[in-house]
């Protein structure tokens, strides 16, 4: 319980704005909460078709797919995770999941939650899926009971990118028809993708992260080939069901009533990804993100604190995952970060729980605002006695001015 003297600290205001610093929800740009200040229209608008066709049709543009079929839910990540399980897999049929870490791990335990088969590839903590060990796995399957290959671009957990062109290497040099699942939540928006090029047939998405809209809306890009599958696939589903939800009346779409408000946010985002060009954008998140790690590699001169992902290349665009030693109390740095100097930053998930803590740093973030968080977490960490190499801000300066 806490004592009255915590439970001012907590609630004592400081002016100015806090930095929001998590991988997700990530921070939203004033236009899209002004955006989402409208009142809603009925069912039968034109304004309301109008609106849902202009996010179908920028998410095309995003994901880089010309033909795939869009489908927005009222959802996080998870439920259009299930959406994708109910509609391509039948209750008992097989989907190889290759190990990223913790979001590769839990799509797994939901699939087999809902009755599905579960291959598994190995995986180790640092480092990104291994494409041998998918080409190993596909191989192995001769009688062919794989029905799709579900895949986490990037896991926000470790901080870690998998490359995707080389998991459909494996997928053809394999002969396997299983189709290709990625999860892209963590990475749309922030790192390049393209759907048709990678031969992608599903792509999961949600609004949170680098779509710098509030949580809430799920959706899924489906290709014929992946459509062709679901329609014939007779597993039990109302709600996710994709050919239920083909229709030109919202009403029908949405199987109810749509998330409007989330809608007006999602098209205002696309609208300034499209405004500052999206190579301009993905130029920047890299940016941000070599800062941010040029400062974590400063700090872990002391030995106190480290990368978690140990391939550079595979290191994410979107989200810095940093371990810690033991002995150190990562709530309590997080906490002090949050309360005494405004940077708000996220905690360690599944394996790394109580050893790492994450700073995001995709959506609508700039130099100055990863600067900020740099020196909050130094501050932090200097108030909790954490040792760490003092010249990490200036690194990600140096970095950032040499552009």
């Amino acid at each position: 319980m806490k004592s009255d003297s915590q439970h001012a600290f907590l609630q004592t205001r400081i002016p100015g704005d806090r930095l929001l610093h998590s991988p997700g929800p990530t921070h939203i740009p004033a236009e899209v909460l002004s955006a989402m200040h409208r009142q809603p229209m009925d069912h039968g608008d034109p304004r309301l078709e109008a609106l849902v066709a202009v996010c179908e049709a920028g998410l095309r543009r995003v994901l880089q797919t010309e033909t795939a079929d869009i489908y927005l839910y009222a959802s996080n990540g998870h439920g259009v995770w299930e959406a994708t399980t109910e509609n391509l897999l039948a209750p008992g049929q097989a989907v190889l999941i290759p190990g990223t870490g913790h979001f590769s791990e839990q799509w797994a335990l939901q699939a087999e939650a809902t009755g599905r088969r579960v291959i598994r590839t190995s995986f180790r903590e640092g480092y990104p899926i291994d494409a041998n060990a998918v080409e190993q796995a596909l191989r192995a399957d001769r009688k062919r009971e794989i029905v799709a290959i579900f895949a986490v671009h990037t896991d926000t957990a470790s901080g870690t990118t998998s490359d995707l062109q080389a998991i459909r290497a494996a997928i053809n040099a394999a002969g396997h028809p299983a189709l290709f699942v990625a999860d892209v939540v963590a990475s749309l928006a922030a790192a390049p993708f393209a759907m048709d090029a990678l031969g992608v047939n599903v792509a999961v998405g949600a609004s949170q992260k680098g779509l710098m809209s509030p949580p809430g809306l799920g959706f899924v890009a489906v290709d014929a080939r992946a459509g062709a599958v679901a329609a014939k696939n007779p597993a039990p589903r109302y709600y996710w069901d994709w050919e239920r939800r083909k229709a030109d009346y919202t009403y029908k779409k949405f199987c109810g009533t749509s998330p409007q408000t989330l809608l007006y946010g999602l098209e205002a985002a696309l609208a300034l990804l499209f405004r500052e060009g999206l190579d301009a954008v993905f130029a920047r998140h890299a940016l941000l993100a070599r800062a941010v790690q040029a400062a974590v590699e400063c700090w872990s001169r002391e030995g106190a604190v480290f990368l978690h992902c140990r391939v550079p290349a595979a290191r994410s665009v979107s989200v810095t995952t940093i371990e810690v030693r033991d002995g150190i109390d990562v709530e309590a740095l997080r906490t002090v970060a949050r309360e005494r100097f405004q940077v708000a930053f996220a905690g360690a998930l599944g394996p790394q729980l109580g050893r790492a803590f994450r700073i995001g740093h995709l959506g609508d973030v700039n130099a100055a605002m990863i600067l900020g968080c740099l020196a909050g977490v130094e501050a932090a960490m200097l108030v909790q006695g954490i040792p760490f190499g003092r010249d990490g801000v200036r690194k990600a300066v140096e970095c950032l001015a040499a552009g």
